[in-house]
């Protein structure tokens, strides 16, 4: 894939995320929601960025099984059920994306909702790749 990562000057600096996001490549790979399961179904983690790390480990694995690497992503949506925590946190799950993912940031999005499928998990994340 062949990721052009677009910050425009009249939009504010994109911190984390890019503003868009064009890719040109041959196969797209939908990413379902990931939480902090475990192989056994389990939400694992007791804190936010605990449970950000494993789910975002549990997308890139799902990505990687695919045929993807983290420069693939070009779509990712995190569901928060608390976006003050999300935000106390970011400099951790900055460091936490970093480590796992890269600097090839995708476009992004945080959105807060009430709950998410496993009431136990406290963020969510999903997206789409785009593969060579």
């Amino acid at each position: 894939m062949t990721a052009e990562r677009i910050d425009p000057p009249d939009l504010s600096p994109a911190t984390g995320f890019s503003h868009a996001v064009v890719a040109t490549g041959s196969r797209l790979v939908f990413l379902a929601g990931q939480t902090a399961l475990d192989t056994d179904g389990k939400i694992t983690g007791d804190t936010l960025p605990e449970q950000f790390e494993r789910a975002l480990g549990n997308l890139l694995t799902a990505l990687r099984a695919a045929g993807g690497t983290p420069p693939d992503l070009a779509r990712v949506t995190v569901y928060a059920t608390d976006v003050a925590a999300y935000r106390a946190h970011a400099p951790e799950l900055g460091r936490i994306w970093r480590s796992l993912a890269g600097r090839n940031y995708p476009a992004m999005a945080v959105v807060e909702v009430v709950r998410l499928w496993d009431e136990a998990a406290m963020v969510e994340l999903d997206g789409f790749a785009v593969l060579p």
